[in-house]
């Protein structure tokens, strides 16, 4: 895995966008697509050491997903330190995307983000512990 793919997936969303009409949703995706990309150059390391981009539409969602060959360790979201250079490509996901999520394959995995195509974001579940809630806002520190 190389990363000037990172940049070559970003485009390919923007240009498959672009074409289905969905122009309006391309700095999203593109941002989603970046992180997710980035995350499989960088920590994704098996069979084949390969990502695969695909887009779908399917009930008034578009689906990003990035399969990659590496099968032993699943992504998490996690908390980066304030002084942290890296660490918040799935905060930002999360942020940006109404829904995302990672399954596994037979060789590998797939992370994959939801887009609402109307432009309406998912209302977001209520928090388990109000006192800790953050609000509206989707802060990256």
């Amino acid at each position: 895995m190389r990363r000037d793919s990172v940049p070559i997936a970003r485009r390919h969303v923007r240009a498959v966008l672009t074409q289905w009409k969905l122009a309006a949703l391309a700095d999203d995706a593109e941002l989603i697509m970046g992180e997710l990309a980035t995350n499989a150059v960088q920590h994704a390391k098996g069979v084949g050491e390969f990502f695969e981009v695909e887009l779908r539409r399917r009930n008034g969602v578009l689906i990003l997903e990035v399969s990659d060959s590496y099968e032993w360790q699943m992504p998490e979201k996690r908390d980066a330190a304030p002084d942290d250079v890296s660490g918040r490509g799935l905060v930002i996901v999360d942020c940006v995307s109404d829904n995302w999520g990672v399954r596994p394959r037979e060789s590998g995995k797939t992370v994959w983000a939801h887009l609402a195509i109307n432009g309406r974001k998912a209302a977001a579940p209520a928090p388990a512990n109000p006192d800790t809630a953050q609000g509206e806002s989707c802060g990256v520190a």
